[in-house]
């Protein structure tokens, strides 16, 4: 199977975001969260620890956070509801890390509506990107 965009739509590629970065690998992911806030990077690792604690209901909310934010990240970057948002692109890693986030979350509080939604909404973004982050997810 190929990763053919067959709808012609443009690649969403959003922009990096050196200060996060940097801030992350200084700071508290909490503290990064409060001075970034736009950065669904940021709220996709508050989610990650908040689940590596057991706390589903509070990483739901973050994710949920994140998931928002890089929607409105989206939309800035020229996305208009579908079309290739690849993992490649390392700036968009935030927003798809997000969205598992948000489905490993509502996995473990059964809101299994929105697992099947997001689960689809991670492969029509980029058929590479929920095995990548399944790869890695500590959880």
């Amino acid at each position: 199977m190929t990763n053919a965009n067959l709808l012609g739509v443009p690649e969403t590629l959003l922009p990096a975001e050196p200060e996060v970065l940097a801030d992350l690998a200084a700071k508290p992911v909490a503290d990064v969260v409060v001075a970034h806030p736009t950065s669904s990077l940021a709220w996709a690792l508050l989610a990650d620890e908040a689940e590596a604690r057991g706390a589903h209901l509070e990483s739901y909310a973050y994710a949920r956070v994140g998931y928002h934010r890089g929607l409105d990240s989206l939309r800035k970057a020229g996305w208009r509801g579908q079309g290739p948002v690849p993992w490649s692109h390392e700036p968009n890693r935030g927003v798809l890390r997000s969205l598992y986030a948000l489905k490993r979350a509502a996995s473990a509080i059964g809101e299994t509506s929105e697992v099947e939604r997001l689960g689809a909404f991670l492969r029509d973004a980029d058929p590479a990107a929920l095995p990548a982050i399944e790869s890695t997810d500590p959880s």
